[in-house]
């Protein structure tokens, strides 16, 4: 995820709780979904489809606060 952030998401995991949260909350989301589509764990396409947005809105923060962490750092 975020590969032109990789250094920068490694520190921001380690030294930010609230992105580290997110991140947390995200990879549960994508684990649960995975569970889902594989019949799994049950749930209707319409779940599915409800915690996939939590899951891109969840990754539109994290990017954001990336890109805010990013412009802050000398060059």
């Amino acid at each position: 995820m975020f590969p032109e952030y990789r250094e920068l998401f490694s520190q921001l995991k380690a030294n930010d709780r609230h992105f580290d949260s997110l991140f947390i909350k995200h990879h549960e989301l994508d684990q649960k979904i995975q569970l889902m589509e594989a019949y799994v764990e049950p749930a209707s396409h319409e779940d599915i489809e409800t915690l996939k947005k939590k899951k891109l809105r969840l990754k539109d923060e994290m990017y954001d606060l990336l890109k805010k962490a990013s412009a802050t750092q000398p060059a």
